[in-house]
């Protein structure tokens, strides 16, 4: 496997690395998940694909198996800022408003959202390395920026294995049920920082992590 990074004026310049990502977003949170959002018969792509937006794509194979998306929370294009603001704001009426306790607008805080791996990665080796990869990539794109954390809402598995990774993640808003996946969801906060595989390889120290967190299933993120 092997990432990478880029922005939206840059899409071109990675063949088809984003349409296929938008396939894959399409696979899993439309036909597998069942969420309605904006889509068609190929691919999943909403209001926040705009030229503001950052992506982390992992490939296997010549085939996008990974991915996610990340914007600074100033963002704003057109009526849209960044998805948790928005629905703190009253604006996306699936998410609720309180998931989001404070109205943030800061270069200093990026949002990451659209985080999928696909099942072509049958094993827990293989989805929590490119879990890594795309995390890192969004990290580094964020710290190249002078960013110093990272929110996003998200599944409390995904919580739960981003910490097997290595990230300070941490809980900042209550947790809610979505009643198209049946899954609980709440905002996740974390310093912009890298993984435990990334700072090994710098040279870094790891961060131990507790034995409970040992194996989770990497779920997808909003």
């Amino acid at each position: 496997m092997h990432a990478k990074t880029f922005e939206f004026s840059q899409l071109h310049q990675h063949g088809t690395a984003f349409y296929d990502f938008l396939r894959l977003r399409k696979k899993v949170f439309v036909d597998q998940l069942g969420w309605d959002v904006p889509h068609n018969s190929d691919v999943e792509m909403d209001q926040y694909d705009t030229p503001l937006a950052h992506y982390s794509i992992v490939l296997k194979d010549g085939n996008v198996v990974g991915g996610a998306r990340a914007m600074s929370t100033t963002a704003i294009w057109g009526p849209n800022t960044y998805m948790l603001r928005d629905a703190h704001l009253g604006k996306l009426g699936h998410i609720p408003a309180q998931v989001l306790p404070d109205d943030i607008a800061s270069d200093r805080i990026w949002e990451c959202t659209r985080l999928v791996i696909s099942d072509a990665l049958s094993t827990q080796v293989e989805r929590t390395a490119c879990l890594g990869m795309i995390v890192d990539g969004l990290v580094e794109r964020a710290m190249a920026r002078g960013a110093e954390e990272l929110i996003c809402l998200s599944s409390l598995a995904l919580m739960r294995a981003l910490r097997q990774v290595g990230y300070d993640v941490s809980r900042m808003g209550p947790v809610y049920r979505n009643d198209e996946d049946g899954r609980s969801y709440a905002a996740l906060r974390m310093p912009v920082a890298f993984s435990n595989a990334r700072r090994a390889q710098m040279g870094g120290a790891k961060i131990p992590m507790p034995l409970s967190t040992a194996r989770h299933a990497i779920r997808p993120a909003a």
